[in-house]
């Protein structure tokens, strides 16, 4: 198959919903063609084959962050693609279109298909439908909830990732077609083993991590909050990640008098974000909203016992007692007894870490991007354009 994928953020740019879409379309460019049309940024070559993806970075204005995008970037993004995927029509027969994130993705990706006359699968990834730390979240203004309908019911195919984004598209934008649920998927590397030493960790500490953009929605202030109570004065935090929200969460740590205790590494290389996890204890989130959390995947495939809130796409695959403790949001009390509960208990955390390292192993990027491709054959096969270009 020639397949035709965007994304308006692809790693390095963004969070998981790009890594989730760069595993796939490694995956799937081991057999086929696969080209991805995502953002420029900065340096990044305008063009570039990666891992076997043809990758094409289309100029978008405003975007000053690697870590996340600026409304500007995210509405000049889809005209941006559409011209960048015209051209790549033009010169190769796709077979499919494969949009990641109804917004800002779908506008631009999907009168492109309309007009080749290609069926367009859309790929929701939680946040692209809702968020609910974000004012500007599409299910909260009527214009972007009425382009996410819209590309909802023209698209061929909806895929979701977990139950949870099914269940929000269904609640927020009055569609009533079929979602077929993907459930994400990680590689796990070989990467060589650190010590505490030698990564600067505490030795001795009870040590929690987190992973992710430092923005209002991930609630890290909520750990570090968490943190200052008496109850954890045992453990210590890593943070993974930057964002805008940093330099706050720094100076939250510090008037809390805990800044030894919450170590800031910001963003790390793939190799010393695993080696990192490999030397905790504890996975910790206290996230308003996540469509699925390729993070706890991360955490359970390295053996970790996760602590998180009992509301979002982690559900599908973490359970209160058998994975860890999921609390209710924001509920600060049951946070910080969840952590302090395997704080107090290592051989329970490990235990639970173990049954985790089984669950993980069956959640593989070779798995996910498998299904995807069943999907598109079986899309290919029944495909018949209609009237209209689609």
């Amino acid at each position: 198959m020639k397949i035709l994928m965007f994304d308006y953020e692809y790693p390095p740019l963004g969070g998981g919903g790009g890594i989730v879409n760069a595993f796939v379309a490694e995956e799937l460019a081991k057999r086929h063609s696969v080209w991805v049309v995502t953002s420029q940024y900065g340096n990044l070559p305008a063009r570039e084959e990666k891992a076997g993806v043809n990758i094409v970075r289309t100029r978008v204005w405003g975007r000053r962050d690697q870590s996340a995008a600026s409304m500007r970037s995210l509405l000049t993004y889809p005209p941006s693609a559409w011209l960048a995927g015209t051209r790549l029509i033009r010169k190769f027969e796709f077979d499919i279109v494969n949009a990641h994130f109804a917004v800002p993705t779908g506008p631009g990706s999907l009168p492109l298909a309309r007009v080749a006359g290609i069926p367009h699968v859309l790929s929701l990834h939680g946040g692209d439908i809702y968020n609910p730390a974000y004012r500007f979240s599409p299910h909260r203004l009527p214009l972007i909830r009425g382009t996410v309908t819209s590309v909802l019911r023209r698209s061929d195919v909806v895929v979701a990732q977990s139950s949870n984004t099914r269940e929000n598209a269904y609640k927020y934008y009055r569609y009533e077609g079929a979602i077929e649920v993907i459930p994400l998927g990680i590689p796990v590397p070989d990467v060589p083993s650190a010590s505490r030493e030698e990564l600067d960790l505490p030795d001795e500490a009870f040590l929690a991590v987190t992973i992710g953009r430092l923005v209002e929605r991930k609630g890290t202030d909520r750990l570090i909050k968490a943190l200052a109570r008496d109850e954890l004065a045992a453990v210590s935090l890593i943070v993974i990640g930057d964002g805008p929200d940093r330099s706050e969460l720094e100076a939250l740590a510090a008037s809390l008098g805990i800044s030894d205790r919450v170590l800031f590494r910001g963003r790390v290389s793939d190799e010393e974000k695993w080696q990192l996890l490999r030397n905790s204890d504890l996975y910790a989130s206290a996230s308003l909203h996540e469509g699925f959390g390729l993070v706890f995947l991360e955490a359970m495939a390295c053996g970790l016992p996760v602590v998180c809130p009992d509301h979002g796409g982690q559900v599908d695959f973490l359970s209160d007692g058998d994975s860890g403790h999921l609390v209710p949001v924001g509920d600060e009390n049951a946070l910080v007894d969840a952590i302090g509960r395997l704080a107090r208990s290592p051989e329970l955390a490990r235990g639970l870490g173990s049954r985790n390292l089984e669950t993980a192993r069956g959640f593989t990027s070779e798995r996910c991007a498998a299904r995807y491709e069943s999907l598109f054959e079986r899309v290919l096969e029944g495909w018949r354009p209609s009237s209209d270009g689609g």
